[in-house]
């Protein structure tokens, strides 16, 4: 790749590039996204056939059903609120702006836990502007908390001075329209042109650049793979841009365009800090593999699946029937009846637990994460008591009457994986916990059109003696299906409730990581000990991935 002119100016993205302000930024994202229903956003987020790329289209369906951010994406912290946004909304500008609003407004809550990306920030750009470069930063942040930043990082002596700097709240339009390059140019009274770098994270910041004319510099400060970079950053099918792992890098590229200029480059070389900084690699979201136990899987001749979270979302109507259920614990002479906290299988059920005895709710965490079942919270809050869990049960489904009716397919194409296992001439059943009258309703509802003829089998909470985790509706299943209970059922849910009603079964249990927890979660609510020895047979992460594994194991057989 040939080198860009050598610059007159750098120009830099702030967040993800010159600072980290991760922290602040999910946490603000986390709350917008919470009001995406107010703000009527969750209907305007691009259809998952849309979006441009696997990752984005993954991403949509997480923000739909969850209201928030996937885990890899908090563990990671590699993703800009731009690029979040760019990914959710695509073209619309109207939703793209609301939501820019919305974080803006939570943003005030978090702004101020600010560090630099990588230490020697400051004498490394105050050696380029005494080697007489020009230095600025052109940001989407609101200029109220850039200032707020800069002045904390200023104070102690972590950023540089910057000769222009213009923010989201400056210009017309933030990035990727090219306004605050531009605006930031106009003020140093340069022309755009190709001796213009502007440095940044994001592929929002490289378009950018594109839009203004100017030389764009992939910052790497996410330590993206070379395989991931060649397919995000050449997605428009333009050329490529420089891309550099850290600043000290960017310095090298400075010196290798000014090879010819060699008063500049010798002033570039004199000012440059003499130690090098080396950033360590961030953490990284471990994926479960879905073939981790491929050898161990028996082709499949009945799949149940689970209703709710799997096949479908109703997630809205659950937690607000749950929330209508707790406050009558001790009405019900539940209360005492809850587990002790110190017998909990977690720290995260025992939270749960004192959560709930303390303030008879939720704790906002649950409710805004939207990844706990009702059957689960039960499971966490009253054990091995079935009475008590009966009674709840009941109370939960008095209360679901008034919310419940809203359904849709947890992924876009779940009735083509469904048509096409009958077509492979698998049988096809649904297990749920949810009442009869709750599941038929919802079974008619989804889709405008129904999914009835979908299932061989249903079998629903009040059809059994006892509800998952008991194994009686998996049985049950499998006796009106005309299947001996054996490996050759796989039942498919994504809860810890599904998994061990499919293992006291006896059958395969397929764990449906629709929440898309990491390997070290699933190890932590999977445990394996004598207490809760129960594991899953096989992780997937969405439909593909059964698919692929339904193909898999029959052209095995």
């Amino acid at each position: 790749m040939s080198l860009p002119p050598r610059p007159r100016a750098l120009l830099f993205d702030w967040h993800g590039t010159l600072v980290d302000t991760h922290d602040a930024m999910c946490h603000a994202m986390q709350d917008a996204l919470g009001r995406f229903d107010e703000l009527g956003l969750v209907g305007r987020l691009v259809p998952e056939a849309h979006a441009t790329a696997p990752d984005d289209a993954k991403l949509v369906r997480y923000v739909r059903v969850f209201r928030g951010l996937p885990p890899r994406v908090l563990k990671e912290r590699r993703v800009s609120r731009t690029d979040l946004l760019e990914a959710l909304f695509g073209e619309d500008e109207e939703a793209i702006s609301i939501a820019h609003a919305a974080y803006d407004a939570a943003y005030e809550a978090h702004a101020g836990h600010v560090v630099p990306m990588q230490d020697g920030v400051a004498p490394l750009l105050e050696g380029l502007r005494a080697a007489g470069l020009r230095i600025g930063v052109t940001t989407n942040r609101k200029r109220v908390f850039f200032d707020r930043e800069r002045a904390h990082l200023e104070a102690s002596g972590l950023v540089p001075t910057f000769d222009v700097t213009v923010c989201g709240d400056d210009v017309r339009r933030r990035k990727p329209a090219p306004d605050v390059v531009l605006a930031a140019l106009e003020r140093l009274g340069l022309p755009p042109g190709p001796d213009i770098w502007f440095v940044g994270d994001s592929v929002t910041d490289v378009e950018t650049a594109a839009a203004a004319g100017v030389t764009s510099i992939f910052y790497n400060g996410a330590r993206w793979d070379g395989a991931y970079l060649a397919r995000v950053l050449g997605r428009g099918g333009g050329r490529l841009p420089e891309v550099v792992e850290d600043l000290d890098a960017l310095v090298d590229r400075v010196l290798d365009a000014s090879v010819d200029d060699a008063e500049f480059h010798g002033r570039v070389r004199a000012a440059r800090p003499a130690v090098r900084v080396v950033r360590p690699a961030p953490e990284v979201h471990v994926e479960p593999d879905f073939l981790a136990t491929f050898d161990a899987i028996e082709p499949p001749e009945l799949v149940l699946f689970d209703w709710h979270a799997t096949l479908v979302d109703t997630l809205d109507a659950m937690y607000r029937a749950v929330d209508d259920t707790l406050p009558e614990l001790e009405t019900l002479g539940l209360y005492d009846r809850m587990v002790p906290p110190e017998a909990s299988r977690s720290e995260e059920d025992r939270k749960l637990v004192e959560y709930v005895r303390s303030t008879r709710k939720l704790h906002p965490k649950i409710k805004a994460d939207r990844k706990i079942s009702r059957t689960d919270i039960f499971e966490v809050l009253f054990g091995a008591d079935e009475e008590a869990k009966r009674l709840a049960h009941a109370a939960f489904n008095r209360h679901y009457r008034d919310h419940f009716g809203a359904v849709e397919p947890f992924e876009p194409h779940v009735r083509d994986v469904l048509e096409a296992l009958r077509a492979f001439g698998l049988r096809v059943g649904v297990i749920t916990n949810r009442d009869r009258e709750f599941f038929e309703e919802e079974l008619r509802k989804v889709e405008g059109t129904g999914w009835a003829h979908l299932f061989d089998v249903d079998v629903c909470g009040d059809d059994a003696p006892r509800r998952k985790p008991h194994p009686d509706q998996v049985l049950l299943a499998a006796d009106r299906a005309g299947v001996r209970p054996s490996r050759a059922i796989w039942y498919v849910g994504d809860s810890t409730t599904d998994v061990v009603a499919a293992k006291l079964a006896g059958v395969t249990a397929v764990f449906f990581n629709g929440a898309q927890w990491d390997e070290g979660w699933l190890h932590t609510i999977f445990p394996g000990n004598e207490r809760f020895p129960h594991r899953p047979d096989v992780v997937v992460n969405d439909f593909s991935e059964f698919w692929a594994l339904v193909l898999a194991c029959h052209g095995r057989s």
